[in-house]
């Protein structure tokens, strides 16, 4: 393994990244969204419930990604129930800008998992998989 592989894959990333189990994919939940890497190919599908307010009451994913995007969707998917729409789009928005460098980390707890992706423009796509895919469903 190069240096920069074992700096990037750091325990924490891929200790997250086994956690998904937690948040398994539940045929029952009644919104569906998608979202694919253009770079790197991974993909993420969730399914999600709301409940009457429009906040996320429930949710279960299946991710096809890198170690990077599934610890990104761990931290999504472990700060997501009780947010709303405009909420998801908000910590979205913030997550672009600073993985793009124009702005400080996001207000979005354990998203620091992920800070040592910040040098591999490569990855950013795979980090933003689950807000991506939240919105999708949440329409």
């Amino acid at each position: 393994m190069t240096a920069p592989a074992r700096t990037l894959y750091t325990p924490e990333i891929l200790g997250a990244a086994t956690m998904l189990a937690g948040f398994a994919w539940d045929e029952a939940l009644p919104l569906r969204g998608d979202a694919r890497s253009r770079r790197c190919g991974s993909t993420l599908a969730l399914g999600l419930a709301v409940d009457d307010g429009g906040r996320i009451s429930g949710l279960g994913l299946r991710a096809h990604a890198c170690a990077i995007g599934q610890a990104a969707a761990y931290a999504f998917a472990s700060a997501a129930k009780g947010r709303s729409r405009d909420e998801i789009a908000a910590a979205r928005a913030a997550l672009a800008d600073w993985l793009a460098g124009n702005s400080v980390m996001p207000d979005w707890p354990g998203i620091a998992l992920v800070e040592p992706a910040l040098g591999y423009p490569a990855r950013h796509d795979a980090i933003m998989l689950a807000w991506d895919a939240a919105l999708a469903a949440l329409g």
